[in-house]
């Protein structure tokens, strides 16, 4: 948690954090900030103290009512900053972040860089500075970062915010699950009231639509893949295919708060009027997995362990696996889940990347979607749910929906 975050700093080794960027879709300024309504920003926390926040004059007011410690960048005179520089824009912005830190008595130690900013922008900055301080040295961290860390376990109030994403989430499934099955056929294609082909973009439009009405937004898109998309866990679906009975449909919904903060994580495999005995088989083997491991999650186990469970589920149905076939590109090929938050993909971690660190502590959230994949065969078959470690150790589905495969078509 935020609170926990000098703790992980002292933990890595590092004296101060940065935080670069915009507020919006730009998880650790969101993070540190509370999602203020910042187009750039710089936040400065050094361990033991409070955040500092850089904001530009025009946001004043804005960067007030995040209740940090404030400093308007106008105090560092860029023209005057230009004037030194010879007029070479880079070498003034590298300045002005030199007299920002030493202000702050930030200029030895190990001091990390977090934000959404332009590589190229963020690489001649950055590599300037670390000339300009030889003595403050300036990293990057990835997986195990950090903020990552902190941002693993979520106090209740945030926990409500995933929680009213998986409202708002299941809400719109169910209006796509009513959209579906209100059309009729025409050899075995749905088609609308002009008699055209319903198509993957259709529903997409209708999902875009219905989840902005709720206060959400899209921003990394959704899966929903039919036929042998379907086998493929991440393709998205081609826009142009056509929706009929009796393939499977993949329906990866991943929606945010609108201006990227909380999201949810959620999919369910359908099949329109009937399903095939072959993909009623994969989908119950899908499910028996999925329930087997829900059955056994308990709080402060480690992750990983969870994934090598669920390939020896799936090997004894008799299907490949990563565990044993790591280059397989059918039956279960992915990990079992991961942690949601400000990001989709966010710790604690279920697949290769886990370590000991990562484990089902109170307070996370993490999503679990064991699935199968058969592209050859047309065919694929996920189910997913988002999951809250409770403070008493319990495990919450944080918004039920049911499970079923086959939506019957009421539109013939």
């Amino acid at each position: 948690m935020l609170r926990d975050i000098d703790r992980y700093m002292a933990t890595n080794n590092l004296d101060a954090i940065l935080v670069t960027g915009p507020a919006t879709h730009n998880p650790p300024m969101f993070y540190l900030t509370g999602g203020a309504h910042l187009t750039n920003a710089d936040l400065v926390k050094i361990r033991g103290g409070d955040p500092i926040l850089f904001h530009t004059p025009m946001e004043r007011d804005e960067a007030a009512k995040t209740g940090l410690a404030t400093k308007n960048i106008s105090d560092y005179r860029l023209n005057d900053l230009l004037e030194q520089s010879g007029g070479d824009y880079t070498k003034a912005v590298v300045l002005r972040y030199h007299k920002m830190l030493e202000d702050l008595n930030l200029t030895k130690g190990r001091m990390s860089v977090y934000g959404k900013i332009d590589a190229g922008f963020a690489f001649a900055i950055f590599s300037g500075l670390q000339e300009r301080l030889p003595d403050l040295e300036i990293i990057g961290e990835i997986n195990d970062s950090t903020l990552l860390q902190a941002m693993a376990t979520k106090d209740e109030s945030q926990v409500e915010r995933i929680r009213k994403m998986g409202m708002i989430t299941t809400q719109v499934v169910g209006l796509v699950a009513e959209f579906l099955c209100s059309h009729r056929t025409k050899e075995s294609v749905l088609v609308k009231s002009n008699d055209q082909p319903l198509k993957v973009s259709d529903v997409k439009s209708r999902i875009n639509l219905w989840l902005a009405e709720r206060g959400a937004e899209n921003p990394e898109g959704t899966i929903f893949a039919i036929g042998r998309d379907a086998g493929v866990p991440h393709s998205s679906g081609n826009p142009d295919d056509i929706i009929r009975q009796g393939q499977t449909i993949v329906f990866d919904i991943f929606p945010c708060e609108a201006g990227g903060g909380y999201y949810y994580d959620f999919t369910r495999t359908w099949c329109l009027g009937y399903a095939p005995d072959h993909v009623y088989e994969i989908y119950e083997d899908v499910l028996v997995v999925y329930q087997q491991i829900m059955n056994e999650l308990k709080a402060h186990s480690p992750c990983q362990p969870y994934q090598e469970r669920t390939c020896e589920l799936f090997e004894a149905q008799g299907h490949a696996t990563i565990k044993s076939t790591p280059e397989t590109q059918e039956g279960y090929v992915h990990s079992l889940g991961h942690g949601l938050g400000l990001y989709v993909h966010e710790r604690p971690w279920f697949g290769k990347n886990a370590t000991d660190k990562d484990r089902l502590e109170p307070g996370v959230v993490v999503t679990i979607e064991p699935g199968l994949y058969y592209p050859d065969r047309e065919l694929g078959v996920r189910l997913e749910n988002t999951v809250w470690v409770r403070p008493d150790g319990q495990m919450e589905v944080l918004a039920d929906f049911p499970m079923d495969l086959v939506l019957p078509l009421k539109g013939n």
